[in-house]
């Protein structure tokens, strides 16, 4: 049964604190899992926090603190002596530790790293802090289950329990040969069923073996993860050599990163923050999309200016101003929004642009016919038959160049390694909004004889 953190419960804890009444964290606290250990320990303020995860022990303190947000894990941490730090690091698997440390001072990270009294892992930790976060080799850890390929079965199997001791979660044993360059995989069932002198050359599997680089892109491996199905993918250097495993936990982070920039993005801010941000951050971010949206508006602005004598003929052509511009918006936007995704799906859409193209313009053109006769019939029963007629076309009008603009856009970004989810946000409702009202005064001024 899941757990779920409730006010009461959290009283509860609270109370617990103030009366050091450890038999109740053993009793109602302790057995839970790590993720809401993390929860309830976020809902405490710095003091409280520090206390409860004091009282935990060394194996569930390094699976809580990497479930625990990041400004609550940044507190305790700082609660601890280099020394102390240190030993926490040394209970986190590798790449844990490496992010946790990527973020800090190098004088600092230097002074934690001197301080580890494991050698190897610091020689891990060390070894993947060179790599750039975004990349396989900043995201893989170095705790994996490796087996030489001329191994006899007696022998890999006192090896892979002495290697099974670092590991926390064995998915899949990799085959490596003198080199240390990876082969293959081996199946734990024929391991087990196999004659104690046989060696491994014989059992390993060495077709469809799928890895990644350490210089590849995060999304990159995510997208081979989630084609193949992979709970791990083995990482290797540019010889080939076996040097880490990225498991699907790590994946997850990423997948949720990049969905949480998209929509940032997609949003008008362009770059990453948090609601823990500095104003200043905040307003770097979004003021660039901002002022596009300002000059936007000026240019529409304009536009509308240019027709200034039209609408003085006929001022009811005003009225209508925020519907085209509202609903070439909305058009542009869902149409990139399709696009966009796609890409993130790793279809190659520019491949068959005219065929995305066809299907958008027939969807928008399904479209465009029942929102412009729905306009049409709306100014036909308030007698403005006239209005309604160049309304509706050029509702019709906008709402293809619409589709048009947002299926085009995304692919065009792309092609040029431009984030297309830039396309979804204010750039594609700023462009429509001026093509639009320039659609709509052009229209009117032909059906009306201006």
């Amino acid at each position: 049964m899941s757990f779920k953190l409730t006010k009461d419960f959290l009283e509860s804890v609270n109370e617990a604190i103030e009366q050091r009444n450890f038999a109740w964290f053993k009793q109602n606290v302790f057995d839970l899992h790590d993720a809401d250990v993390a929860a309830i320990i976020d809902e405490l303020d710095e003091d409280e926090a520090a206390y409860l995860y004091g009282l935990l022990n060394e194996n569930m303190q390094a699976d809580v603190l990497i479930e625990l947000d990041e400004d609550t894990r940044d507190a305790i941490l700082g609660t601890f002596s280099t020394k102390e730090f240190a030993e926490q690091l040394e209970n986190l698997d590798s790449d844990d530790a490496a992010d946790i440390l990527s973020e800090l001072p190098k004088e600092q990270i230097e002074e934690i790293i001197s301080h580890i009294q494991d050698n190897d892992a610091a020689e891990d930790i060390v070894d993947l802090l060179n790599y750039d976060e975004d990349t396989a080799g900043g995201l893989m850890q170095k705790e994996f289950i490796q087996a030489k390929i001329d191994w006899p079965v007696n022998r890999c199997v006192i090896e892979l329990r002495r290697q099974a001791e670092e590991v926390e979660k064995v998915y899949t044993i990799y085959v490596v040969d003198d080199a240390n360059k990876l082969v293959g995989f081996l199946s734990l069932k024929r391991l087990l069923f196999a004659s104690p002198l046989t060696k491994i050359r014989d059992l390993f599997q060495d077709k469809n073996v799928i890895s990644v680089k350490t210089s590849d892109d995060n999304e990159y491996v995510a997208k081979i993860m989630e084609k193949y199905d992979l709970v791990s993918v083995p990482v290797i250097d540019l010889q080939g050599k076996l040097v880490g495993r990225i498991t699907i936990d790590d994946v997850v982070d990423v997948i949720i990163e990049e969905a949480e920039k998209d929509l940032q993005m997609a949003s008008g801010i362009s770059e990453k923050i948090e609601s823990s941000s500095s104003i200043w951050k905040m307003s770097r971010a979004r003021m660039p999309w901002l002022l596009i949206g300002l000059l936007g508006g000026i240019l529409g602005a304009q536009v509308i200016s240019g027709f200034e004598a039209d609408i003085m003929i006929v001022p009811q052509l005003a009225f209508f101003i925020p519907l085209i511009t509202a609903m070439g918006g909305n058009v542009g936007v869902q149409s990139s929004a399709i696009v966009v995704q796609s890409l993130a799906r790793g279809d190659d859409q520019f491949g068959s642009i005219f065929k995305k193209l066809a299907k958008e313009s027939l969807v928008a053109l399904v479209n465009g016919i029942v929102l412009s006769l729905i306009v049409y019939g709306f100014a036909y029963i308030f007698d403005n038959a006239i209005l309604g007629l160049v309304v509706s076309i050029s509702l019709f009008t906008v709402i293809m160049f619409a589709a048009v603009f947002g299926t085009l856009i995304p692919l065009i970004l792309d092609r040029y390694k431009i984030d297309p989810a830039l396309a979804t946000g204010p750039f594609i409702t700023t462009l429509n909004d001026v093509l639009g009202l320039f659609i709509y005064f052009t229209i009117g001024i032909l059906m009306y004889g201006l």
